[in-house]
This record gives structure tokens, C-alpha cells and sequence, in this order.
């Protein structure tokens, strides 16, 4: 084997690879911004399909990487196992055959270094250190170091070429089909500099037949392998749709909204920042589906759904908690704005208008809201405490918007919430500005909505809720 080629594409190689570490690398560090993110990416915790992941897969689903869908953890673990056996195995079969006695000493050397790198960059380096860039520094380095190891072992005789369509195929499991096929790419091209690297001459067409299948064994691996994942991916995303979305309503099921609140409590410890919940009961959802059909009832429900997921914000969490019963998850949300928007939603269910041939049916919902942590600090006791104000907005005449009761006052008008208090429902219409004329409208606290008399403004007791529940937290 001649040595100057050897060497130039060594040469080559190591340059090509310290160009890519340094594009991605040393940007961050001067202070300025590369062409990739050297830290892992932020789950956004508003989208959907990564509060169905997390969902379903507890604290692993916020993990994720996208496109792949594995975990950091698990993809060390893997390219960890992959590589130290591979490098073992490489070593005892170049010690114990002696066929390329003349390269031993740089093919061991060759994998010494990658036998480092893993070292690095998945046992020294903090988990999600570089991110998106690992990626691309190990795609570099493994396609360099394959090239290499078919250079020193014989080039179109070596029998390390399966190294590429294991480079590739892995990686058509985790990143997505554009990378995969840059990959691909790469490697062939690697693999046809490794078979003739500069200066080494013309190539036999036998040579040039065996380099024309393998390449496309390459490609067609690569191929299966993307479609594979893909296929994967797509049945994984319907199966955890399935599992945590009601078909009705198309909103959040029981499960999935028990493992938010959990997931919210575990948060809201950690930050100090309160948050709210919502349970509502459609009113007279029987009366509905006896007097005008099953079919109709649905048409309800879903109707309800829609106007509980268009008046949240996308960090809320939605769900069907029953047959007639919704919950609102308000993450960092004081009893001021939990009582706006269930106020909001009230006001447009009321609005609500399901044809019915000639007529129409006009739903109502009545509501119940709690915070965290002044009327419980577990799952449990908030969806008790909720249930609660909930049916004691139906058994004051429906249609309402219902807290914890009121039991005393701290001398100065402002209400002390006790969650054992009497049985006596929260009047909500203080939840105004400064301006009566431009309040929303108010919530009663006895007979129907539009009979009620309002808070005047001067008295807005429900703007006051944290401070006061502070103050009763204080003495108590």
C-alpha cells in the first residue's frame, strides 16, 4: 500500500474534521452564533404532541428528541454499547490475524482515538452538551474514522465496509430522512475516496463492480431504514394519541389530566408560583339526550369542548374528567384570572347554539374553581375541593362560576378563603375593573345569571384573593 496517499487522506481527513468541530464549536464559545445549537433544544412544553409524550411516557415522554423520538439517555446507552464492541472486536481480530502487520500500529491507534472520542463525548460530557451538534460531529467522525479503517485494512479488499451501512442505518433511527440522506451521501462518497484516495491510480473494473453493488446496498439500507423509522414514529404518535385524547371532544382524557396536575404540583414546588383548576358540569346533559337524542347530547359536548379549548391559553391543559364533566388545568394562574376565564367560557357556552330542526338548545355549565396550593396540595384534594364548588354552583341554580366559601373577613372587606367553611358560594362579579361600564358580565350568587344584581366595583373582593389568602396563611 502506497504511503503518501495514505497519508494525504489522512491529512485530509483530520483538517476536514477540525473545520467541522470548529464551525459548530467555537462560535458559541467567541460569543456568536453558529450554524447549529450547542445546547439541547427546549421542549416547548405548550405543544400538544409533547404534552401527549410526556403523558404517556411520564417523565421520559420531556425528554424526547424530534424527530427520533429517543431519549438522550437511551441513545448514549446505545451508541456507547455499539461502539465499545465494535472497537473491541476490530482490535482482537487485527491483533490475532496479523493481516495487515504493516498498518497494525495506525489502525490501532485509529481506534484508540475513537475509543476516546465515545469516552467524551457520551460518558464525560454532560447529557444534551452540544445538543443538535453531536449529531454532526458524529456523523463526521464516524464516516472519517470507517474511511480510514478501509484504507489501513486493504481498501477494496477490507472487510470493514459494513462499517458505513451501519453508520447509516443506525442514524436512519433517530434523525430525520433529510439527514439520513445526507449521511448516505456522505458515506458513499467516503467510500469511493477510500477505495482510490488521491494519487493512487485508476481502478480495475472488478473493483469497480464490487464499490457499484456495495454502494447501493448502502443506499437501499438507508432507504428501508428511513421508511422503517418512519412507519415507527407514525404508529407511536397514534398510539399515544389514542391513549391520551378524548374522540369526542377531542380534548385531553382523565388519564392524561391527572399526570398534568401531578406534573404542575412537582413544578409548582420547585418554583414557589401557584396554579388554578376548573371543573365544570354541563347542566342537564340527561335532559338533553332523553328529550332529543344521543346524537344530539354529542353535538353538545363537543360544542362545550370547542369553547373550553379556543378560550385557554396554550399552556392550559383541557380535558373530558366524565360523562358530562370538564377540567382546566390554568398553570401559573392566580383565582383572578382562573375566575375571568371561567367566567369567559360560561358566558360563551351560554351563547352556545345547537340546532335542533326548528329550534335549538342553549347549554349552560356550571363551574368550580380551586388554586394551588390555598384549597389543596395534592391531586386528590384539589379535584374534591373542585367537585365541590362545582355542585354548589348547580345547587345555587346552575350557570355559575363557584370558589371555596367565603367565611369571614380580615377587617377590611377583604374575604378569607377556608376550604372547611360554611356552605356558602363565592359572588365572582367583583372580578372587574376599575370602570364598572367596562366589566364582564357578572356572575350571581343566587337565582339566574341574567336576574343577578352585581358587585358594585368599588368592592373587588376577588381581585384581592392573594393578598388576603396570604394574610389568613400568616396568622394561621
Amino acid at each position: 500500500m502506497p504511503v503518501e496517499p495514505v497519508q494525504t487522506l489522512i491529512l485530509l481527513a483530520v483538517i476536514a474534521n477540525l473545520a467541522v468541530m470548529g464551525s459548530v464549536v467555537l462560535p458559541p464559545l467567541l460569543g456568536r452564533r453558529g450554524p447549529l445549537p450547542t445546547t439541547a433544544t427546549p421542549i416547548d412544553p405548550t405543544d400538544p404532541r409533547t404534552a401527549e409524550l410526556a403523558a404517556a411516557l411520564g417523565d421520559r415522554g420531556l425528554e424526547l428528541e424530534d424527530p427520533g423520538g429517543v431519549s438522550p439517555g437511551a441513545y448514549d446507552r446505545v451508541v456507547r454499547i455499539v461502539s465499545w464492541v465494535f472497537i473491541l472486536a476490530t482490535t482482537t481480530i487485527v491483533a490475532l490475524t496479523r493481516l495487515w502487520i504493516d498498518t497494525q500500529p495506525a489502525i490501532f491507534a485509529l481506534l484508540a482515538a475513537a475509543g476516546l472520542f465515545v469516552l467524551v463525548v457520551h460518558d464525560l460530557l454532560p447529557v444534551g452538551a452540544l445538543g443538535t451538534a453531536k449529531f454532526v460531529l458524529e456523523g463526521s467522525v464516524a464516516i472519517t474514522f470507517a474511511t480510514l479503517l478501509i484504507v489501513l485494512t486493504g481498501r477494496d479488499q477490507s472487510p470493514f465496509f459494513f462499517t458505513f451501512p451501519l453508520i447509516v442505518g443506525g442514524a436512519a433511527l433517530v434523525v430525520s430522512p433529510r439527514v439520513t440522506f445526507g449521511l448516505a451521501a456522505a458515506a458513499c462518497i467516503a467510500y469511493i475516496i477510500a477505495i482510490a484516495p488521491p494519487g493512487s491510480g485508476g481502478i480495475p473494473p472488478q473493483t469497480v463492480a464490487v464499490v457499484g453493488i456495495n454502494i447501493t446496498a448502502l443506499v437501499l439500507l438507508a432507504y428501508v431504514a428511513m421508511v422503517i423509522a418512519r412507519e415507527q414514529r407514525r404508529a407511536r404518535d397514534a398510539a399515544i394519541r389514542l391513549s391520551t385524547i378524548d374522540p369526542l371532544t377531542g380534548l385531553f382524557n382523565r388519564t392524561f389530566f391527572f399526570a398534568a396536575v401531578e406534573r404542575e404540583i412537582a413544578r409548582s414546588a420547585r418554583s414557589g408560583r401557584g396554579f388554578c383548576l376548573l371543573m365544570m358540569d354541563l347542566d342537564e346533559l340527561k335532559l338533553i339526550n332523553d328529550r332529543h337524542g344521543h346524537f344530539f347530547g354529542d353535538r353538545v359536548l363537543r360544542g362545550v369542548g370547542e369553547v373550553i379549548r379556543s378560550g385557554g391559553r396554550r399552556i392550559d391543559t383541557a380535558a373530558r374528567y366524565g360523562g358530562d364533566e370538564f377540567v382546566v388545568l390554568l398553570p401559573e394562574t392566580d383565582p383572578t384570572g382562573a375566575y375571568v376565564l371561567a367566567e369567559k367560557i360560561r358566558q360563551e357556552v351560554a351563547e352556545l347554539r345547537v340546532p335542533v330542526g326548528a329550534s335549538a338548545i342553549h347549554p349552560s355549565v356550571s363551574i368550580g374553581v380551586v388554586s394551588y396550593p390555598d384549597d389543596g396540595r395534592t391531586s386528590d384534594e384539589l379535584m374534591i375541593t373542585a367537585d365541590t364548588s362545582m355542585y354548589r354552583s348547580k345547587r345555587a341554580g346552575k350557570n355559575r362560576v363557584t370558589g371555596v366559601p367565603v367565611e369571614a373577613t380580615d377587617g377590611v372587606g377583604e374575604p378569607v378563603f377556608d376550604t372547611g367553611a360554611a356552605d356558602v358560594a363565592v359572588d365572582t362579579a367583583a372580578v372587574v375593573p376599575e370602570d364598572p361600564a367596562s366589566s364582564p358580565a357578572a356572575i350571581p350568587a343566587d337565582g339566574p345569571a341574567a336576574e343577578a344584581p352585581t358587585r358594585p366595583a368599588a368592592a373587588p373582593a376577588a381581585v384581592k384573593v392573594s393578598r388576603s389568602r396570604k394574610r389568613a396563611d400568616d396568622s394561621v
